[in-house]
């Protein structure tokens, strides 16, 4: 069996975390396959920027709606079999939220799943998405293991979050709906690795750029990597590796056999 090494960052901004030190950390991290979230840029534009990275063949979804929003992309060593975009559903399509890579024992899916927003206006959309996501992922189990990696936007616990009661059915990402839906998700043959691995361990992977948050360590955990129960036993490893800076989410690693 061979390790894999999977690292997953939401990156704010591709061309922004370009022009800091992102080259040199996914160099040291090495990750044999790379997920992105929140590329803010065109796929042609990813691929160009990517070039910095030579070792990684480039598939990048982007927004059809607005322009230099969301959007995903994977870097891989390995070739997939095949690499689909979307969920196949108009009305989720329009984002660049998703993007699936078959491999030979498994389904890679990176997302951006949708924010709430402020004043929790997008709840409605996001609840319907999560369900929608949750059928997407059951068909593609149904046919080989699936590690799903991405900002799911939802902490999942009190412990996934630094200021739980005061954001508690207040805050996009820390409502029982949204709760609920990560619920469903795992309650439907899917784990979150880092807290498998680390039941109670305390560590976040966002921090808002207001009030200093990211020094002070005010965060949320809301960045995975979930894997198909069948897989479990196979999880070496699972990171958060909030020592790598350039971006307000910090990246997540998951290590395991193959």
């Amino acid at each position: 069996m061979a390790l894999l090494h999977l690292v997953n960052w939401n990156v704010n901004g591709i061309r922004s975390i370009m022009k800091k030190d992102f080259v040199r950390d996914i160099n040291t991290l090495n990750p044999d396959i790379l997920c992105l979230q929140e590329t803010k840029a065109g796929v042609h534009d990813v691929e160009t920027l990517c070039a910095m990275l030579p070792n990684y063949k480039v598939y990048g979804n982007a927004s059809k709606a607005r322009k230099g929003y969301s959007g995903t992309a994977i870097l891989t060593k390995f070739i997939p079999i095949s690499v689909t975009y979307d969920m196949n559903i108009e009305e989720h399509d329009q984002e660049g939220r998703v993007i699936t890579a078959e491999y030979d024992n498994f389904f890679l899916v990176t997302v951006y799943v949708p924010n709430s927003g402020e004043g929790l206006k997008r709840l409605d959309y996001r609840e319907k998405w999560d369900a929608d996501f949750l059928k997407y992922v059951l068909h593609l189990n149904s046919k080989k293991p699936v590690i799903i990696a991405g900002d799911l936007n939802v902490a999942h616990t009190e412990k996934d979050i630094a200021n739980a009661k005061k954001n508690y059915n207040k805050s996009a990402g820390y409502t029982q709906r949204e709760i609920d839906g990560f619920n469903r998700l795992l309650n439907s043959g899917f784990s979150d690795t880092f807290r498998m691995l680390h039941p109670d361990e305390i560590k976040y992977t966002y921090w808002s750029n207001f009030f200093n948050s990211r020094a002070k360590n005010v965060g949320w955990r809301i960045d995975y990597f979930v894997v198909s129960n069948s897989l479990i036993n196979q999880v070496k490893e699972a990171i958060v590796s909030n020592e790598f800076m350039g971006s307000d989410h910090c990246p997540v690693e998951l290590k395991i056999e193959f």
